[in-house]
């Protein structure tokens, strides 16, 4: 396999066995991309990466994780305005973040083009909902391609940034989770030579760029008028294609897209099936024309896709509109319109329509189904550590607030921290509206370090200004840890140092208490203190990744051995704190009752030593134990 780097930077044309979103990144390189911005978040955190991997003096482009998404899509959009071909990319609830300035920006000259990437989640393997992104195209007027493997990520990506950079607009490229992480070969094509200069085109001509009150109309009309060019040009384009079946022209056919047009194909092949599948690369503005001429040639369709009802709903207005005797079959109930699609369940759905060609596959034998594997915090991770903590100073009854960050998984067993969870940054401002008018049950929220650069800080602000009674504990690790590491804003890493506690009081925060996550009785205190304080108090509870940590450790000194615990068994009253209410992952018990320290989990950081009420954890030295 070909190195990232070289991925990267190789200038001549190659083949070479990738994933999908590294795939788009060398694409991004081959389009003469100039600026690219992120929020971190996945399933596409691995772009940055190979964008990353190209140390920076060498970079052709400029790239930045942005403080949030809506930072990195005014910076790329700004970026193009003044002539440079642009792209930001994050996740799919990240649009959200972003969407109060992408729905302008249709009506805006983009001279030097821009590419806005998303990565969609179909069965929520990363996210907090299935959230279905393909409404955003037809709310915004921005056009989108869907991509269904690797290649085609690069080769969208290629022809989303021409278009783009022709018609002056934004281009969506919609990836999904599988698209993304999905591994193919691919031929990729020579890096470009002479990039155009930094020289800013800024010019208020390809205005105006303010949309208020009279101007909005005729930018408007620009915006439709573009998206019916981009249609015209779809009507054309090798992306909408058709894949036979066994007996083309077939007289029944599928309407699908991306990943599940693949599902589709796979299926119709299976089953040996009369039908034909139309595959859209172009999903909004969708090719009325090319649909038509499909429909008009089959007796019945069955239109297939993920999530919601988008392409069933515009293809049936479509077939109502121009007359078409097509019968069109969809998905049925709600279990077809959740998860993510795959050949069987393609089969299984296909199979509610024509019977004859598909079967449904048998019910599974009734098996005992495995224990559920609950989500684990890191061996070492402060935030077990400050959980511990806090449990143990809460009073009953205590309203306690999550937000989005590794410590979501708090609110699972034992800790059982934040039982509310809405999107980031939300959690000062949930947790003021429960305090109103509640004097009985005290309201403590939680914050991630990186959430709070990204959207906490105005909810912090009015908590301020109204002194709302809770006490948020800000966990503090020093980076974007469940992403993968990508620096912060803050840390020094990139630009300068930003201390918290100098920032909440400059703030107007009157209670700040600044503590080590791995001194307990410290945070427990504080804890106490802050819930104590009549109105708005904060409590950092600070400690670095420890995964993190360890691994640069490791990587600046390959021989370093850390010192582990151990279970004195002599000493072990087998109370089982550190398995059943501090739970590091690393403790083991065994049938007969003993616990002992699984040698490949533990770092040795020596957290849980004082969370044994009969001290029976005690350190090893380096090399004992083994």
């Amino acid at each position: 396999m070909i190195s990232l780097r070289e991925l990267m930077t190789r200038r001549d044309a190659f083949t070479g066995l990738t994933m999908g979103n590294y795939a788009l990144a060398r694409g991004m390189a081959e389009a003469g991309l100039r600026v690219a911005t992120s929020y971190p978040g996945s399933p596409t955190p691995e772009i940055g990466a190979a964008l990353l991997s190209v140390p920076a003096e060498e970079r052709p482009y400029y790239f930045e994780f942005s403080t949030n998404e809506k930072v990195a899509l005014e910076i790329a959009a700004g970026a193009s305005m003044n002539g440079h071909l642009s792209a930001c990319f994050f996740k799919s609830v990240g649009l959200n973040v972003a969407a109060d300035s992408l729905i302008q920006l249709s009506m805006m000259e983009l001279v030097g083009g821009m590419v806005v990437i998303l990565g969609d989640d179909p069965g929520a393997n990363s996210s907090q909902n299935e959230q279905d992104n393909r409404h955003f195209a037809r709310m915004s007027y921005i056009p989108m391609l869907e991509p269904a493997t690797p290649r085609e990520a690069r080769e969208m990506f290629l022809e989303a940034a021409a278009i783009s950079r022709r018609l002056r607009m934004p281009v969506f490229l919609r990836l999904t989770t599988h698209v993304c992480h999905a591994r193919e070969r691919v031929d990729f094509g020579p890096l470009p030579e002479g990039l155009p200069g930094w020289e800013p085109k800024f010019d208020t001509k390809n205005g105006p760029y303010v949309p208020v009150a009279r101007t909005v109309f005729p930018l408007k009309e620009k915006a439709l008028r573009k998206q019916e060019e981009f249609g015209r040009l779809m009507e054309v384009s090798a992306m909408n294609r058709v894949f036979p079946g066994p007996k083309s022209p077939a007289r029944l056919g599928i309407i699908s897209a991306g990943l599940p047009a693949l599902c589709a194909a796979e299926a119709v092949a299976a089953a040996g099936a009369p039908l034909d599948v139309l595959k859209l690369g172009c999903t909004w503005p969708p090719p009325a024309d090319k649909l038509c001429d499909f429909m008009s040639a089959r007796d019945e369709v069955f239109v297939l896709e993920d999530l919601d009802r988008v392409l069933e709903t515009e293809i049936k207005a479509l077939a109502f509109d121009r007359g078409l005797k097509c019968r069109i079959h969809s998905r049925k109930g709600p279990a077809d319109l959740m998860g993510e699609m795959t050949p069987p369940r393609a089969a299984a759905m296909l199979a509610s329509a024509w019977p004859e060609h598909f079967k449904a596959p048998p019910a599974r034998a009734a098996t005992e189904e495995p224990a559920a594997r609950l989500p684990q915090l890191c061996p070492g991770c402060g935030h077990r550590s400050a959980f511990h903590a806090i449990k143990k100073a809460l009073p009953p009854g205590a309203i306690t607030v999550a937000d989005i960050g590794c410590h979501s998984m708090g609110f699972m067993p034992p800790y059982e921290m934040g039982t509310v969870l809405l999107s980031m940054g939300h959690s000062v401002s949930t947790g003021a509206g429960l305090a109103l008018g509640n004097s009985s049950r005290k309201v403590v929220s939680f914050l991630g370090d990186s959430t709070f650069f990204h959207a906490a800080m105005p909810g912090i602000v009015n908590a301020v200004v109204q002194d709302s009674d809770i006490t948020l504990v800000l966990l503090e690790n020093g980076t974007t840890a469940m992403t993968g590491h990508q620096p912060r804003a803050g840390t020094g890493e990139i630009g300068d140092k930003i201390p918290l506690p100098r920032l909440l009081e400059a703030m107007g925060v009157r209670f700040v208490r600044d503590v080590d996550a791995y001194k307990q009785a410290e945070v427990s205190a504080a804890l106490k203190e802050a819930m104590d304080h009549k109105g708005f108090a904060v409590v950092i509870a600070r400690h670095p990744c420890m995964l993190k940590f360890m691994r640069e450790a490791k990587a600046k000194n390959p021989g370093l051995k850390s010192s582990r615990v151990a279970v004195d068994q002599s000493e072990c009253a087998r109370h089982y704190t550190c398995v059943a209410e501090f739970a590091c992952p690393s403790f083991v018990r065994h049938d007969d009752g003993s616990v002992t320290v699984h040698p490949e989990l533990c770092i040795g950081d020596g957290s849980c030593v004082q969370t044994c009420p009969a001290a029976a954890i005690v350190r090893e030295k380096p090399g004992e134990g083994k």
